[in-house]
């Protein structure tokens, strides 16, 4: 009977688990297809933002590439093309609080969606000077624009050039002033830079806490470094099309091709670089469509429900419909609005934190700078076209940026540096980079023979008054203007401003194929064969090529070297500051960047290159336009040592940083080796450390990377 009944109170309590235990499968079932749901809504959404993330920097690596051309096509200094490029960042930084801070609480993937439309808008409205300002009208003399009439360059006489070629020439110089006489179309440029930052401020702050909110907490960290990775692909894009545009001519579809008499490689050569923001623009809007499609809220994962380990702006946003909890909520607002300043007071009085921020300001200030003008550098000093200057950068230098990146995270999860050997390899990294660019000082080419204003007419150093000695007793004869810039190239290898400089009597041919004979400043340059020259501007130096081969490879090697220590530089930042602090402490930080570096080092970057200048170009209607010549060992001088000497004062405040930690760090040290207990400090050290890398992954974005070359 025992027994039976043993067996029937078996049988009973299986009777009783089993419904239990299907119910129990139903429910595994459903968070089962929850949670496919949930991954098929999230993923979704990492392909769309992954998508933005390449239109913007796919849009904001173009703009770099198209520095020189827009120099060109406005008539503009290099310090007036830095205040355009940090429009960007004055845009970004317009409403930067008010997308952080209502973002949350408002349909986050429409934001993003909104935001790519004026981002597009700004593309477009950059490019629309091209279809308002007229065609693109360079420095020529008559007899090379397919011209029928036979002009002497040296007019000793006005009176021997026909009266309908001069009269339909200054009629023509007339009619362009009375339309560009009150318009500057360079401020187009920079309303739609602005309008580019603006629209791309929701991007990372919404895109970034909705992956967060909604993703698996072990797959957060994996989909945010997806996001990124796609963001270096987009500059090295940018590049490219910005190579591709700066082959095509500016009024290409507009003009007979076959009338253009200069080439890619005359410093007057306008690429179309109003094509490239088209692309981008519809790429933009292409990118901005699916998240007016996805929803406000996802399904959440059913391990982040009930977690505290949820962003407070998910938290927010659940609560906030709660009644009974709004009263709370409000106090809780004045209780952290009340922590404002006690917590600015608590951040600026950490060293490590102000001595760090203070080394990133001055550091991406040259790094910034460097970037901007590095096309310029390449194509002035190296005799480089625009189109080889944006391939060379996007097929070589990003992709070293990007390694160096992907490298200085792997060393750091490797060997399980901890924040003073972080600090190290930040500082390693810096040191070592910028030593490798005091090297370029030597890869530079000699300035090319220029008559009048790098050499003489008769071969030797020119005058101080570089103005001056544009004339010479060769060209005395002749009724030419200094602020012309036409320039030919004599068969003795030195190049003219313009044929009437060089005395020239007589052309023949038209367009690109012209020749120019009896040029009496040819004939009396020293060693001298012949009298004879053609369009455009002579090549470089022999050894220009050569040089130009050894600054890519230093170049290469340095972008890489300074790259490794973006990430352990970050993770320094992350961990110097109280856990709570955090995201104030990155907000300080991303403006201060912004506004102490992103947007006065372009400027000031442009002005210091304007000095080197040796022959300016002039407007239609008078008035400096662009600089059609520098110096090159100056340019060389002052590109490459505002760098240095920027990265040089960043430097000895990461060693301020490194001396504070070792003294941080070292007596407690001493104290826990002493107790024994280090062994297992620093294991627990090493578990905190990496519970914080989480969010260094979250988050290891920084201004300008896409473009730190």
């Amino acid at each position: 009977m025992e027994i039976s009944s043993k067996e029937n109170t078996h049988f009973f309590s299986n009777n009783t688990i089993l419904p239990v235990d299907r119910s129990s499968f139903k429910s595994e079932s459903s968070t089962s297809k929850e949670k496919q749901s949930c991954c098929g809504g999230i993923k979704i959404f990492l392909g769309a933002l992954s998508f933005v993330y390449f239109a913007k920097a796919l849009s904001g690596s173009y703009l770099k590439s198209t520095i020189t051309q827009i120099e060109r096509r406005f008539d503009i200094p290099s310090s007036l093309v830095g205040v355009i490029d940090g429009s960007f960042e004055i845009g970004n930084l317009l409403i930067i609080i008010l997308v952080s801070y209502f973002g949350a609480k408002l349909h986050r993937p429409r934001i993003i969606g909104a935001g790519c439309l004026i981002m597009s808008a700004g593309t477009f409205l950059i490019a629309m000077p091209q279809f308002f300002m007229g065609r693109y009208r360079y420095e020529r003399f008559p007899s090379t624009i397919n011209s029928t009439v036979s002009i002497s360059p040296c007019l000793q006489d006005k009176s021997q050039t026909p009266l309908s070629a001069l009269e339909k020439s200054q009629a023509k110089i007339n009619a362009g002033c009375e339309k560009e006489a009150g318009s500057s179309m360079w401020i187009y440029v920079l309303l739609g830079n602005l309008l580019r930052g603006i629209g791309e401020t929701p991007i990372q702050p919404l895109g970034i806490t909705y992956i967060d909110d909604y993703a698996v907490e072990e797959n957060a960290a994996l989909y945010i470094g997806c996001v990124q990775t796609v963001a270096i692909i987009g500059p090295i894009f940018g590049f490219l099309l910005g190579s591709l545009c700066a082959k095509l001519y500016v009024d290409i579809g507009f003009v007979d091709l076959d009338s253009v008499t200069i080439s890619p490689k005359d410093v007057q050569w306008v690429g179309a670089w109003w094509l490239g923001y088209l692309i981008a623009g519809v790429i933009s809007v292409l990118a901005g469509i699916p998240f007016w499609f996805l929803p406000k809220h996802l399904p959440k994962p059913e391990s982040r429900k009930d977690s505290s380990t949820s962003s407070e702006q998910s938290k927010f946003i659940i609560e906030e419909n709660k009644d009974p909890r709004k009263s709370h909520q409000q106090q809780a607002k004045l209780a952290e609005m009340a922590k404002f300043l006690p917590s600015l007071k608590n951040l600026l009085g950490n060293p490590v934190y102000i001595l760090y921020l203070c080394a990133s300001i001055i550091q991406f200030n040259s790094l910034i700078g460097m970037v901007t003008y590095k096309p310029k550098y390449i194509e002035q000093q190296y005799g480089q076209t625009s189109s080889k200057t944006n391939f060379v950068i996007g097929l070589i230098n990003i992709p070293a940026v990007a390694f160096g990146i992907f490298s200085g995270g792997l060393i750091m999860k490797k060997f399980r540096i901890g924040v003073l050997g972080a600090a190290k390899l930040s500082l390693g990294s810096s040191f070592f980079g910028y030593l490798l660019l005091l090297s370029l000082f030597a890869m530079g080419c000699e300035n090319s023979d220029v008559a009048g204003l790098t050499v003489s007419y008769q071969g030797a150093k020119p005058m101080t008054d570089y103005e001056q000695a544009l004339f010479s007793e060769c060209n005395s004869g002749c009724s030419c203007s200094k602020n012309d810039w036409d320039p030919i190239c004599g068969e003795n290898g030195v190049t003219y401003v313009s044929a009437c400089l060089a005395g020239c009597q007589a052309s023949n041919g038209s367009g690109k194929n012209t020749v120019f004979f009896n040029c009496s400043c040819v004939g009396t340059f020293e060693s001298s064969q012949s009298s004879s020259a053609v369009v455009g501007p002579c090549q470089k130096g022999n050894e220009c090529p050569k040089m130009f081969l050894y600054f890519l490879v230093i170049s290469v090697i340095t972008s890489y070297t300074l790259s490794v220590g973006g990430t352990p530089g970050y993770i320094l930042l992350l961990r110097c500051i109280k856990p709570h602090l955090k995201s104030f402490a990155l907000g300080i930080y991303t403006l201060a960047i912004r506004v102490l570096a992103g947007i006065p080092a372009p400027v000031y970057f442009g002005v210091a290159i304007d000095t080197t200048c040796l022959k300016w170009g002039s407007k239609r209607c008078g008035g400096r336009g662009a600089c059609r010549l520098y110096d090159s060992s100056a340019l060389r001088y002052v590109y490459l040592g505002l760098t240095l000497v920027l990265g040089t004062v960043s430097i000895f405040f990461s060693v301020a940083v490194l001396w504070v930690l070792r003294k941080r760090s070292s007596p407690q040290d001493e104290t826990l080796s002493a107790n024994g207990e280090r062994g297992a400090y620093g294991t627990k050290s090493r578990k905190d450390n990496f519970v914080n890398s989480d969010q260094l992954i979250q988050s290891t974005y920084w201004p300008e990377k896409e473009t730190r070359l």
